[in-house]
């Protein structure tokens, strides 16, 4: 458990909160500079609300995003993969030597007081996410 998970738990505060980390699978190391929005809504046909935006560190990190607030019952990552990708030297996927993936978005229902840990797996032409730890 994190610390910041451990700090939650102990201070009371029982809100949903994210993590994240990119993996480009086909330069086997981490995604460095990758945009990720996360958003929240209250109920599944509520609105979504961006509630932060931060970028992966030079490890694929993304750890510092705040508690969702305390009604959240879905969150949503959006990365901005197209940059990262496009700029990889013959790994372009569009006409125009734009991504394939320009963007992922991935949503997921949350519960109160867990930690949502979510790598994202990222190549050219295609992808994988999975609840980690």
């Amino acid at each position: 458990m994190s610390d910041q998970t451990s700090d939650r738990h102990t201070s009371g505060d029982t809100r949903a909160s994210v993590s994240t980390h990119v993996l480009d699978t086909s330069a086997g190391r981490p995604a460095a500079a990758i945009g990720v929005e996360l958003s929240a809504r209250a109920s599944p046909d509520a609105a979504w609300s961006v509630h932060a935006r931060a970028a992966t560190d030079a490890d694929g990190r993304c750890t510092g995003l705040p508690a969702l607030p305390a009604d959240t019952t879905h969150a949503r990552l959006r990365f901005d993969v197209g940059p990262h990708l496009a700029a990889a030297s013959g790994r372009a996927g569009g006409a125009d030597g734009s991504a394939f993936f320009p963007e992922v978005t991935v949503a997921f229902a949350v519960s109160a007081g867990e930690h949502y840990h979510l790598p994202l797996l990222l190549n050219p032409f295609g992808y994988s996410v999975y609840r980690g730890s």
